[in-house]
């Protein structure tokens, strides 16, 4: 059965007190453990780093009013993973069709950095959640934390699987693969390291890999 960390999940004291300073500071945001969106019955889960301070900290959706979800949610669409317009809140009327979008850690991190103790602290969440997926054929972990996180959640040492964008690997002790893509994330962007067209190719890939395509 999935288990969900409570919104005031105190597994983290870094993170407790950064949620404290930001219910001060941003009272109307949500400010706690950020809920997975999408369904679990998906075939396809994306696996981000942690929530954005004024994205899914604010929003309680992950990518959600956050530069990274400016780029993932539209490409989703556009390729037949989900339906209605994302305009960055939680009752947008945006919905996800075969992918369900989750973090690594679940609650907003200063600076936006996660300390290898929060990884692991989250880490039954995820392991949780993952085999409460009974039609999953592939994650998508955006980013090196997210792809460590996905190893290490399945018993898998992260040296056997180097991160590279648009790396695949097939998991031996599993039924699904894991594709690697950067993360959405403004400065990859930005530097041109991720390019939209990069992201579109590995989301076309998925679509193959799950036989839509």
């Amino acid at each position: 059965m999935f288990q969900c960390p409570q919104k005031n999940c105190d597994l983290c004291q870094r993170l407790v007190d950064f949620r404290h300073q930001n219910q001060q500071k941003f009272p109307h945001y949500y400010n706690g453990a950020v809920e997975p969106f999408g369904d679990l019955n998906s075939e396809i889960l994306v696996v981000g780093l942690a929530p954005g301070l004024n994205g899914a900290n604010q929003t309680n959706r992950p990518f959600t009013n956050d530069y990274a979800g400016d780029i993932l949610y539209p490409v989703l669409k556009k390729f037949g993973f989900a339906t209605g317009d994302y305009r960055k809140t939680k009752d947008d009327g945006y919905m996800l069709n075969n992918v369900r979008v989750t973090n690594s850690v679940r609650c907003v991190p200063p600076q936006n950095k996660v300390t290898t103790e929060e990884i692991t602290n989250c880490r039954k969440f995820l392991q949780s959640e993952i085999a409460d997926m009974p039609n999953l054929k592939v994650i998508l972990a955006l980013g090196t934390v997210a792809h460590g996180a996905v190893l290490q959640a399945l018993g898998y040492k992260k040296s056997q699987f180097k991160f590279a964008h648009g790396a695949e690997f097939e998991l031996t002790n599993h039924p699904f693969r894991l594709v690697d893509s950067f993360h959405t994330s403004r400065y990859n962007i930005n530097t041109g390291v991720l390019t939209e067209k990069m992201f579109e190719d590995i989301i076309l890939r998925l679509k193959v890999m799950v036989g839509k395509e």
